[in-house]
């Protein structure tokens, strides 16, 4: 009995010892299961981040998985087999109408952006973009490379919606807006409007200022706005990325240069994939790869041979087109905690102007639209909840002082298009647009044509000229590269300021925030440069393999220098060894137009090039 009650405490006391030990195991196990849960519960509820990267000027056929077999984008591929592509997406045919769409919901006609120059590329101030919906819900955001929406207040990124920017000026590094001599390498470039020297390639550093972003803001939801200027002329890249494509025979040396451009995006787009992978955000980041129009020289075609070289996809047109190889771009997006991956291909019918409805969407936000749209939530389509919206879409190139009604217009419709108001194509059978169909489908085209006709009419009740400010800051730069031309383009690039062809005066419209006494500077080179008014330039460089030339700098010189600002008039005699010609007048506040330019030596008016605007008092 004893030997009983022995035995029976030890089996008891083993039990007990048994129960702690798998207590001291499982209960970590439990702890960290909890643990788990109520992190992956956090990560669930957090709003998504956005990573959205646009190149310039590349197309839909300038990618390994489009069908390409010369490009090599082996990051950008494997990134697609990842995530939802989309084949019939559709953008402006040149890079700010794009740009100006996507970041709004609306047709670029409508909000100021028509074109590039002239005025017309500057986003007008009443519109509200992606960064500004989301900035007021708490996100971080950041934009880095390309802005090409004005380069003047109010239409700076900063002032958009980006709590802070790194961007070139104009439409491209080294364009007029562009601090002096940038040429991809070594340049000065704007954060929140003040110029900062950095070491490197441009595209490289877009990349590492929008890592820099992403790790800092890691624990925030963010958006990051990589826009590129390149694969966008002048055509310069780094010698080893021009080595990659030397040898090759299927395209010309300019191509080799640009396919050069891409490879090398598509290495830094690998460094960013792989950073939010360490950072352990890669699952709750929604990442976009797209283009801003067709290609500018992946596709060429001898006139006299018809030998081919790259490659288009089997599309009609590049860029600036308004058949499809102009705006048909590649564009893909992954979230892997929202369900986008799987390396499917959706073939309905979308555009840029579904942006910012679709991520406002997609991250949860409140947005009151005031305006009217052209683009539509596409979330649940992208999800494969619902198919894709039934609706017709319009993309034009303008490119003039003012938009003009059925002027390059294409009217898209699934498959449909047409074109000039008269051709009528199916692109499912026929992408090249080849085969005209209006004799046998009347009907469809008296359908677009209607849908065409009112939709310009409510679109052109609201175009209108954006309107720079002056007396903004110390010293407000306005550039001809923003002049107010009719029949000619002014000089948009600084080859062409060192060209020195004289330009035709041509107005800014602008708008004095404050009345007082005002200096205009008026210049024929950028301020940064020191250079006087007569300054002859003898740094050109000679091109290379991998890079283009800079022209030398022509000498001008000035008799006279005008200055008209509504109705009143002032002028002065030039000192042709001075900077600047200085001409001060008392200006009204409020909207009106600024005219500055020169009389040359010989009698020849030229308009001042840059016009530096100085409030005194």
């Amino acid at each position: 009995m004893k030997l009983n009650k022995f035995k029976s405490k030890l089996i008891l006391e083993n039990v007990n010892k048994s129960i702690c030990y798998n207590l001291f195991l499982i209960l970590p196990l439990m702890l960290f299961s909890c643990k788990e849960k109520q992190e992956k519960v956090v990560t669930e509820n957090k709003k998504p981040n956005i990573v959205f990267v646009i190149t310039d000027d590349q197309g839909y056929g300038d990618l390994g998985h489009t069908g390409n077999t010369i490009i090599k984008t082996p990051a950008i591929d494997k990134f697609a087999a990842e995530s939802i592509s989309l084949t019939n997406y559709h953008v402006g045919t040149t890079c700010a109408p794009t740009r100006a769409g996507l970041l709004t919901g609306r047709n670029c006609n409508r909000n100021g952006v028509w074109h590039t120059i002239m005025g017309a590329s500057m986003l007008n101030r009443e519109e509200t973009t992606i960064a500004n919906v989301l900035q007021s819900n708490g996100y971080k955001t950041g934009m880095f490379g390309k802005w090409h929406l004005g380069d003047n207040s109010p239409f700076k990124p900063h002032q958009r919606g980006f709590d802070e920017a790194f961007y070139h000026g104009g439409g491209g590094v080294g364009q007029t807006p562009d601090y002096w001599n940038n040429d991809y390498f070594d340049d000065s470039y704007f954060r929140n409007g003040i110029p900062e020297k950095k070491e490197g390639y441009c595209t490289d550093i877009w990349f590492d200022e929008a890592l820099s972003f992403i790790e800092a803001k890691k624990d925030d939801p963010f958006f990051c706005y990589l826009s590129l200027n390149a694969p966008h002329g002048p055509y310069n890249l780094p010698e080893e990325y021009y080595n990659l494509y030397k040898d090759e025979t299927r395209i010309q040396e300019t191509q080799k240069r640009f396919y050069g451009m891409i490879t090398n995006i598509d290495d830094n787009f690998s460094k960013l994939l792989n950073k939010l992978e360490t950072l352990g955000i890669a699952e709750n980041t929604i990442v976009i790869f797209t283009t801003d129009n067709g290609t500018a020289r992946g596709y060429k075609v001898n006139d006299k041979t018809n030998e081919v070289f790259g490659y288009n996809a089997g599309m009609r047109g590049t860029k600036g087109s308004h058949y499809d190889g102009g705006h048909r771009v590649p564009f893909i997006i992954r979230w892997p905690d929202g369900g986008l991956t799987g390396g499917k291909s959706l073939d309905g019918l979308l555009a840029h102007v579904d942006l910012l409805p679709t991520l406002t969407k997609f991250t949860g936000q409140t947005h009151t639209i005031t305006k009217t749209m052209d683009g539509t939530d596409v979330s649940d389509y992208l999800l494969g909840k619902r198919e894709a919206p039934k609706r017709f879409l319009v993309t034009d190139t303008q490119r003039v002082p003012w938009p003009i009604k059925g002027r390059n217009s294409c009217v898209m419709e699934d498959n449909w298009r047409l074109n000039n108001g008269k051709e009528l194509y199916n692109v499912a059978n026929d992408p090249g647009q080849t085969i005209n169909l209006a004799d046998k489908h009347p009907e469809k085209v008296v359908e677009m044509n209607a849908f065409y006709e009112s939709w310009w009419e409510d679109v052109i009740k609201e175009t209108k000229f954006s309107v720079i400010d002056l007396g903004v800051d110390a010293i407000d730069v306005i550039t001809c590269h923003d002049a107010r031309t009719i029949d000619y383009y002014p000089p948009w690039n600084q080859q062409l300021i060192r060209v020195g062809k004289p330009m035709e005066p041509a107005p800014f419209t602008v708008n004095f925030v404050k009345a007082g006494t005002y200096k205009f500077h008026l210049r024929r080179w950028p301020s940064e440069s020191g250079l006087a008014l007569s300054a002859e330039l003898k740094n050109g460089k000679s091109a290379t393999s991998h890079t283009e030339e800079i022209v030398d700098g022509k000498s001008l010189k000035f008799k006279k220098a005008y200055l008209k600002v509504g109705d009143k008039n002032i002028e002065s005699d030039v000192d042709n060894s001075a900077e600047a010609t200085i001409l001060e007048m008392e200006v009204a506040q409020g909207k009106t137009e600024l005219l500055a330019y020169f009389d040359m030596e010989d009698g020849t008016p030229c308009n001042a090039f840059y016009i530096d605007v100085e409030k005194v008092n």
